[in-house]
């Protein structure tokens, strides 16, 4: 299985990014080989739909759950067709996050905010 997390940097010490389509990497955690990588969020710059853009990286990923600190609308509704489980990320590290999931001690992210698209 594999866990995506919006990060600010390259490091499993590395706070959880409070944007999830415009954070600059994401970790990707494999839960059967316990890899993880980082990879470049190319949305994150992105003029407009960063978020639409950033979802679909994860599902060509290949991502099961997303933890996430929140999620907007836009993002919400390319993950969850592709069946991917939204979970709501605690305000520690990367690692801990991961960590906390596999002990079950995450909630799922039920509010999705209606996004940024508008706020100009």
């Amino acid at each position: 299985m594999i866990i995506a997390i919006p990060s600010d940097g390259q490091s499993l010490d590395t706070a959880v990014c409070v944007s999830f389509g415009r954070s600059p990497f994401y970790c990707l955690y494999d839960t059967d080989t316990q890899e993880s990588t980082f990879i470049v969020n190319t949305a994150a710059d992105a003029a407009g739909g960063a978020g639409i853009k950033a979802a679909q990286i994860l599902v060509d990923n290949h991502t099961n759950i997303v933890i996430t600190i929140r999620c907007g609308e836009n993002s919400a509704k390319v993950l969850q067709p592709a069946d991917i489980k939204l979970f709501k990320a605690v305000d520690l590290s990367i690692a801990d996050n991961i960590e906390a999931y596999l002990q079950g001690k995450l909630s799922p992210l039920n509010e999705v905010h209606p996004g940024y698209h508008h706020a100009h």
